[in-house]
């Protein structure tokens, strides 16, 4: 059988992202909403999520699941990308900073929607690759560092909006003293065995105001 191209993939990615739809459709009333950002849902529709996961995976990247992608990690769902990407909701002229790189999948993602993205990995492998394949594609305003993700990236602080794709018990004080006033964190926040999707604001004074979605199961946050 011939390899699939281009107008196949295409199409395979239209169909993940109707999947998407049907996905933020059924979890409306834990979401509060049944649509996702059209922008979001378009960025889904560009970005070729095949180049993002091992070659042996490829032939599944359009399906609405995880995958691995080596050291024990994956790459999430696409549904969970498009909803933490909603749920963001990052602006051109906004600063993004991304904590658990992976491949670049969300890395790519974002920097669709927001004006520069700083990425943390803290996997060398994952980083290298990911900046090739990035840059590669034409992603000029993503830059990665290998590092403890806890820490955040001091140098280019303070951030619009933070995206955690790594679950942790609470949020890393770097993390919070690094985002703006009237700024966001979406991330996954573990109790014990159970993990929910949880977005923290932070007011123009300082004060958190935190809400919990839905659970997820995603890998712990390493550090150094």
């Amino acid at each position: 059988m011939k390899p699939m191209n281009e107008k196949h993939l295409a199409v395979l990615r239209r169909h993940m992202v109707e999947m998407i739809a049907i996905h933020a459709d059924l979890a409306s009333e834990e979401l509060g909403k049944a649509t996702l950002d059209e922008r979001v849902m378009a960025s889904m529709r560009r970005v070729p999520r095949h180049l993002f996961v091992p070659a042996a995976v490829a032939p599944y990247a359009y399906q609405d699941m995880p995958l691995p992608i080596g050291f024990d990690k994956t790459v999430s769902q696409p549904f969970i990308v498009a909803l933490m990407t909603d749920l963001l909701a990052p602006q051109p002229h906004e600063t993004v900073l991304e904590i658990g790189t992976g491949l670049g999948y969300q890395s790519a993602i974002l920097a669709e929607l927001a004006g520069q993205v700083w990425s943390v990995e803290i996997i060398e492998e994952f980083a290298s690759h990911a900046e090739a394949l990035l840059q590669g594609l034409g992603f000029s305003n993503v830059a990665i560092r290998v590092g403890d993700g806890s820490r955040g990236w001091p140098e280019h602080a303070p951030f619009d909006k933070i995206l955690v794709s790594v679950a942790a018990e609470r949020v890393p004080p770097a993390l919070l003293n690094q985002l703006k006033p009237g700024g966001r964190i979406v991330l996954p926040l573990a109790s014990g065995e159970v993990q929910f999707l949880t977005i923290i604001d932070k007011d123009a004074a300082g004060q958190l105001e935190t809400r919990k979605l839905i659970p997820v199961r995603f890998s712990r946050l390493e550090t150094i």
